[in-house]
């Protein structure tokens, strides 16, 4: 989501295992900012026998799940399924916004943790969203960007921290309500993919 967040520096990623995960992020990120036009839905949809062989069993069959959702899925009735999932009238059905599942630290002081934190990575909400800085999509966008500056010991650990704190500890619970979701179809998918990712990130950057 580049509407969320301005980086003041950013270099694309220079391994392939880095571009792939970056790739990830930045799919995740558009697909919980809001539903999926024609065309990325044929991306989705086209792109299964393209998915890395190295990667997991788990991230591979859910690829292919969300893929075959993708070419089965109107993009009207995709954009209709998201805004009930996740804007609804009143409350959403399926909260987007992470502090909602961290709850127990208080909203207000993890987005005063979180905004001191971009600050130091240097990056900020663009005066064009309106979204607060804990919404899922803005969250990937950011691992994403700290994806692209590097592999390096000091890029991992900011992606370690990054992680370890607001996506590792959210991940789940936000996955459980899209697909305890009866109005969740297309978007099932996407929350099992999502959830195979995150769990092999989760458990890749537990050894840097």
């Amino acid at each position: 989501m580049s509407a969320t967040v301005t980086s003041l520096d950013s270099q694309p990623p220079e391994a392939p295992e880095d571009e792939a995960r970056a790739g990830y992020y930045a799919l995740l990120s558009r697909l919980f900012y809001a539903g999926p036009d024609t065309g990325l839905l044929a991306a989705i949809g086209g792109a299964d026998e393209k998915a890395p062989e190295a990667a997991p069993s788990a991230v591979g069959e859910a690829w292919g799940r969300l893929a075959a959702a993708a070419r089965a899925m109107d993009a009207e009735a995709a954009r209709l399924e998201y805004d009930e999932l996740f804007v609804g009238t009143g409350k959403a059905p399926v909260t987007p916004y992470a502090s909602y599942y961290l709850s127990q630290t208080g909203r207000e002081k993890i987005l005063v943790r979180l905004r001191s934190e971009l600050a130091d990575l240097g990056l900020a909400r663009s005066a064009e969203t309106h979204e607060p800085e804990d919404h899922m999509a803005a969250l990937l966008d950011i691992m994403r960007h700290l994806i692209s500056l590097g592999s390096d010991d000091a890029a991992l650990q900011k992606q370690q921290d990054f992680f370890g704190r607001f996506i590792g500890p959210s991940y789940a619970a936000f996955c459980d309500a899209i697909d305890a979701n009866d109005n969740a179809n297309f978007y099932k998918y996407a929350g099992l993919f999502a959830r195979a990712f995150f769990a092999v990130e989760a458990e890749a950057l537990k050894v840097f």
